[in-house]
């Protein structure tokens, strides 16, 4: 009896102090509590917190490793920033970090980092006006987090992951959610990759930032894919901007950048497939389109008319409402559409291969009287796919004169689309039905490719030959 009375008595004592299951099971501990497991560490240990939700505004100060994989949740009550880190070469892994503030002036975090060589990596981060921000954080990486932001109104949104003046930095694996967008500001050497961003503004916004790789990222049902303002020298590859239709609604957006490449992707059912403002904007630069997939937009490509030197070729332009438009009046023309004599497949090409050399052997000259009506009045967009349309394009057929100079010209349309290989990003945030929408789409442009790469019927009048 005497020892089921000890037991009974030890019992008492520690049971208070006993976490059970996961976070949600666990009484609310001060961030005091934490802060004393990093003064006690040494530089480089890590510090495993136990489960628990943690609350509070914890700063780091010294270089360690902060791991809540076992059910640690910081929660700042929706004051200030939940983490903030002031040391070089600290990790943050395995938190659930929640509740910062939403006074955009103060611009409260998830977490905010002002050091270099900082690790932020799997991680949950929920309730945050802006997820995690780097400033002045070089050499970072931030990899396999999920953010999502404030329940607010897209105008009053802080961004999911934001660099200022952090070079070299790996930003992968990342899913956000609800935020205004993913945003780099002056800062160069960056590699975006494999991230899904949904339900944002932007979902790639660079400003100023340069030499940089996008490769492989997945952006859907955003006012905007990417958006490359004042940057040059970044490569884009393989990454799938669909269904950003916002206002601006651009699958990829360019204004005065220079040397950009963009190469394997896939761009469907945006608003605009590819916007061009002023870019390249200096004479000695090119911009390189190879190898695209623009399938489904409203525009398949959108221009102003002082866009130059821009190369196009391999591309698929798949059933757009209109392949190619430029702001007002203006030609694109000053561009190429044709490199080494390959130019690119059109879904509405009318023209022949006699040779079967793959090369249609009349030019694509599109001249649409209600694409170039469209260009001046937008509103007309209302009257797409109808009989006024056709009976537009009737009237221009038939009255050559009617008929407005063509946007471009193609010298060396591919009767068949290209090869393109074109992979979907696995389904993240519940966003496998969108995933099952790409793919959908991806097999109808396929279809459609097969279906207009059957031999090309009798020649038709056109306006020009190949030379």
């Amino acid at each position: 009896m005497r020892s089921t009375h000890l037991l009974i008595l030890i019992w008492i004592l520690i049971a208070p102090h006993v976490v059970f299951g996961g976070a949600g099971a666990a009484q609310a501990e001060s961030i005091s509590f934490v802060e004393s497991l990093i003064e006690r560490a040494t530089d480089g240990q890590e510090v495993r917190v136990p489960a628990g939700v943690y609350e509070g505004n914890l700063v780091i100060r010294k270089p360690i490793v902060l791991d809540g994989s076992d059910g640690a949740v910081f929660d700042a009550l929706g004051k200030g920033i939940v983490i903030e880190v002031l040391a070089a070469g600290v990790t943050i892994r395995g938190c659930v970090i929640r509740g910062s503030g939403s006074d955009v002036t103060g611009e409260p975090a998830g977490i905010r980092v002002v050091a270099p060589n900082t690790i932020i990596e799997s991680n949950t981060i929920q309730d945050a006006l802006f997820g995690i921000d780097l400033r002045e954080s070089p050499d970072s990486i931030i990899r396999g987090n999920t953010i999502s932001g404030k329940d607010l109104d897209p105008g009053r949104r802080g961004d999911g992951i934001r660099l200022w003046w952090s070079h070299y930095c790996v930003i992968e694996n990342n899913t956000v959610r609800g935020s205004r967008d993913m945003v780099f500001w002056y800062s160069e050497g960056l590699i975006i990759r494999r991230n899904t961003v949904i339900d944002s503004r932007y979902g790639l916004h660079f400003m100023y930032s340069h030499d940089t790789v996008l490769e492989e990222n997945d952006l859907l049902s955003n006012s905007v894919g990417v958006y490359l303002m004042y940057s040059n020298s970044i490569t884009l590859r393989g990454n799938r901007m669909r269904n950003n239709r916002g206002a601006s609604g651009y699958g990829i957006g360019l204004k005065d950048c220079d040397d950009i490449t963009i190469t394997g992707n896939a761009l469907l059912a945006n608003r605009v497939g590819v916007y061009l403002d002023n870019s390249p904007s200096s004479i000695d630069s090119t911009g390189i389109f190879e190898s695209n997939m623009i399938a489904f937009n409203e525009i398949g490509l959108l221009a102003t008319p002082n866009t130059h030197d821009n190369v196009f070729t391999r591309n698929a332009f798949v059933e757009n409402e209109e392949p190619a438009a430029t702001h007002g009046r203006g030609r694109l023309v000053s561009n190429s559409f044709a490199l080494d004599g390959v130019g690119n497949y059109w879904s509405d090409y009318a023209g022949f291969d006699l040779d079967g050399d793959g090369i249609g052997d009349v030019v694509y000259e599109p001249q649409s009287l209600f694409g170039a009506m469209l260009a001046r009045e937008p509103n007309l967009r209302l009257f797409v796919h109808s009989p006024a349309q056709q009976a537009i394009e009737f009237t221009a057929r038939a009255l050559p004169e009617l008929r407005p100079q063509s946007t471009l010209i193609d010298p060396s349309p591919l009767v068949s689309a290209p090869k393109i290989e074109l992979a979907i990003a696995d389904a993240k945030l519940g966003g496998a039905r969108m995933g099952i929408f790409g793919a959908i789409l991806l097999s109808i442009a396929a279809a459609c490719i097969a279906a207009m790469g059957i031999e090309r019927g009798l020649p038709q009048t056109r306006t020009g030959t190949r030379s």
